[in-house]
């Protein structure tokens, strides 16, 4: 079954070949959740062509084949074609896949369960009192209301309220206790919608039923609080700060945020039970699909929020359409948080990321201390000669290509989590020992003079190294203890070889599957 899975998929990839092709080299994972997959032709000349067939019905057939001979769910696959009509294919379970960066590689998964902390779960915990005001708001709700009607010219169904005695149960279901503005608007409506229509009463999103909050709440911890989107994304990603500052944790989620409404679209407002150092217990804020990199603080309460929407009612800053009010207003103005390019004349304060491209001479990095909020700092195909001025930057993800080798500047560096170093010069790493968060390290491009130094990093959960440095920590028996991911860097670097490096890591990969044949 395998095997003409392998060579329908071969005949198709030659069938599509372009004009003068000498190799096609595709990979990519079938199974449970889909297919999808990455490479393209080389052609005589060294020209390449991105361009592949549509495979993803042989991928389905071939899901199905290892299923039936393996029991894998979903599967990683690679597959080389040549013009000879000779064809290799190697499957294997997800653990281990060709990533796509400028220099190419295999990721390898030694713990596929564990997650990268998040910056935001080490934050200082807010103590001050909630802002909210159970009375306040529902005085304001009933105002609210009574300026929707006079715009409409109608009043709004709402549902029934609920009891106090089925708040104490949502709140026993859920682990948290509801903020008591919150609690006191579901004691004058359950949510804003009848049937499958709402009123979208609360910042244009549809008010949640009490019920549907708390399956809200279920699904998401069931779920995670947020999307995992892989190690070569995750090993260096980086949550930024809300406006004002360190009142919302940095976290793509939370189990203290509690969503109440939605735009129906993937993104929510949820009441923040678990606040930053500056920020108040039951705060609104924005979150879900679109906040990867960061909540939105949205008001102190929901007390606020709702006289805000009245105040905005009173100005005549809305708009009605299908029977809807739909309020306007201009958001904070956070300021220019992420640059693209170079660094600016005049550098903002509010920056927090900055990818510094293609320089033409060595980049000094000292005008960016004028950022005392900078996360993330990535120069890509650009060099700096000096570290120092990272020292004073709460950098957690670093990308540099060093002009020299000198990492005494990052020593007990109390922010950073993940260094992707190409040095010029033979590079001594052990200040990285003091460095008490790294958790992710990509020295591929790096010339160390002892690698063997990893293994005392007892965070480091996250490994890029190619393959001739794999082998020399490999063969000193030296590998950092705890270790989730691993990458295996390089362009000429074969799935076979990221199977062999796996296998040394610890990894079972004798059950790997492998056919090849010729058309």
């Amino acid at each position: 079954m395998v095997e003409q899975a392998a060579r329908r998929m071969a005949e198709e990839i030659v069938r599509f070949a372009p004009g003068g092709w000498t190799r096609a080299l595709l990979s990519g994972h079938a199974g449970d959740g889909g297919s999808g997959m990455t490479g393209g032709y080389t052609v005589s000349g060294g020209h390449g062509s991105p361009d592949f067939p549509e495979l993803h019905p042989l991928l389905e057939q071939l899901a199905e084949a290892v299923h039936a001979e393996r029991g894998w769910e979903r599967i990683r696959w690679e597959m080389d074609c040549r013009n000879t009509g000779a064809y290799t294919l190697v499957t294997f379970t997800e653990e281990i896949g060709r990533i796509l960066e400028p220099a190419g590689g295999y990721q390898i998964e030694l713990d596929p369960s564990y997650r990268l902390p998040q910056a935001g779960m080490r934050q200082e915990a807010g103590t001050a009192a909630p802002a909210g005001d159970p009375d306040l708001a529902t005085a304001t709700f009933r105002t609210y209301l009574e300026r929707r009607a006079a715009v409409l010219g109608h009043q709004e169904e709402l549902p029934p309220p609920v009891t106090a005695a089925q708040l104490d149960d949502a709140e026993r279901r859920i682990g948290h206790p509801l903020p008591a503005d919150l609690r006191a608007l579901y004691l004058s409506a359950d949510g804003d919608g009848i049937g499958y229509r709402h009123r979208l009463l609360i910042e244009n999103n549809a008010w949640l039923s009490l019920e549907s909050l708390v399956a809200e709440y279920t699904e998401e911890q069931e779920w995670g609080t947020r999307p995992w989107y892989g190690w070569d994304l995750e090993w260096d990603a980086v949550v930024f700060d809300g406006t004002p500052p360190d009142t919302v944790r940095r976290c793509g989620g939370h189990p203290g945020w509690i969503r109440f409404a939605t735009s129906e679209d993937g993104n929510y407002l949820a009441v923040d039970m678990a606040p930053a150092r500056d920020g108040r217990p039951g705060q609104v804020i924005a979150t879900g699909r679109d906040y990867d990199e960061g909540p939105v603080y949205v008001a102190d309460s929901l007390t606020s929020l709702l006289q805000r929407h009245v105040e905005l009612l009173e100005q005549g800053s809305y708009e009605v359409y299908d029977g809807h009010i739909s309020l306007s207003r201009e958001d904070e103005d956070p300021g220019e948080v992420q640059i693209i390019g170079q660094i600016p004349a005049e550098v903002p304060p509010s920056l927090q990321a900055i990818h510094i491209n293609n320089a033409t001479g060595p980049v000094d990095l000292a005008p960016l201390t004028a950022a005392p909020r900078l996360r993330r700092l990535h120069l890509n195909r650009s060099v700096a000669a000096d570290l120092a001025p990272v020292r004073e930057l709460p950098v957690e993800s670093l990308r540099i290509a060093l002009d020299g080798g000198d990492l005494t500047p990052l020593e007990a560096h109390p922010h950073l989590s993940s260094l992707a170093l190409d040095t010029t010069a033979p590079t001594d790493l052990s200040p990285l020992l003091t460095v008490p968060n790294l958790r992710g390290l990509d020295l591929s491009g790096c010339e160390a003079v002892d690698l063997t130094v990893l293994v005392n990093l007892p965070g480091l959960r996250y490994l890029a190294l190619d393959r001739q440095q794999w082998a020399a920590l490999l063969d000193h028996g030296k590998v950092p203890p705890v270790l989730a991911a691993a990458r295996l860097a390089g362009a000429d670097v074969t799935y076979e070889d990221a199977l062999a490096l796996a296998a040394r890591l610890g990894l079972a990969t004798d059950g790997a599957l492998r056919v090849a044949g010729r058309l």
